[in-house]
């Protein structure tokens, strides 16, 4: 296996043992299940579909139901895809959990970053605007300023930094090593931060 699920419960600092306080995130990793086998015959490639959290079958539709009828689980709040290179002894149904990590080693984090919704180009892209700051000019400290040229091309280039959606975006986050593992509360302590806002799902995956 090259990673699990886990949920970002948030952002704490321990001391290490030379005395340094560094920050770090706490991510729950409860109990992973293999719900799906994908093998180069059927799909074109290998891969495993891990399901996490329980969910209520009220609040399941049938066909996912029937899918997890075929690994014999409950269903499962979340659902992710890992690719692997092989696919020997993996079955359905097999329970992954927080002991796959060792502590020191480094991990890969994604997620979905917070979402900022529509704005400008100062906060967007750090454009510092155009206007004035003086002589009572007031209507264009924060505008973007020329986005073309004139007659030649007579069109805007694809890719320019312009206001827009900010975030909510798949990032992900490399080599973050592992502080310390709780295997009785399945608890990972990572250093620094990971994208996300808190209760979010992120895949860990091995380096590498």
């Amino acid at each position: 296996m090259l990673g699990l699920i886990g949920k970002n419960i948030g952002m704490t600092s321990i001391f290490l043992k030379n005395g340094i306080n560094v920050p770090c995130t706490v991510i729950k990793v409860n109990p992973c299940y293999i719900i799906q086998i994908k093998t180069i015959k059927n799909d074109g490639y290998f891969s495993i579909q891990l399901g996490v959290d329980d969910k209520k079958i009220q609040k399941t539709n049938k066909p996912l139901l029937g899918h997890f009828k075929k690994s014999k689980l409950s269903p499962k709040k979340k659902l992710l895809e890992f690719k692997v290179s092989s696919i020997t002894n993996l079955e359905l149904g097999t329970k992954f959990s927080v002991d796959l990590f060792q502590e020191g080693e480094l991990i890969n984090i994604k997620g979905i970053s917070k979402g900022k919704g529509f704005q400008g180009v100062v906060k967007r892209h750090n454009f510092s605007g155009v206007g004035e700051k003086s002589h009572g000019q007031h209507n264009r400290l924060r505008a973007p300023g020329s986005i073309g040229a004139g007659s030649n091309p007579s069109r805007v280039f694809k890719g320019k930094k312009m206001a827009g959606r900010m975030g909510n975006i798949s990032v992900t986050i490399k080599n973050l090593k592992i502080l310390k593992i709780d295997t009785y509360q399945n608890l990972i302590i990572l250093k620094g931060s990971v994208p996300g806002t808190k209760n979010s799902y992120l895949m860990i995956n091995k380096k590498k």
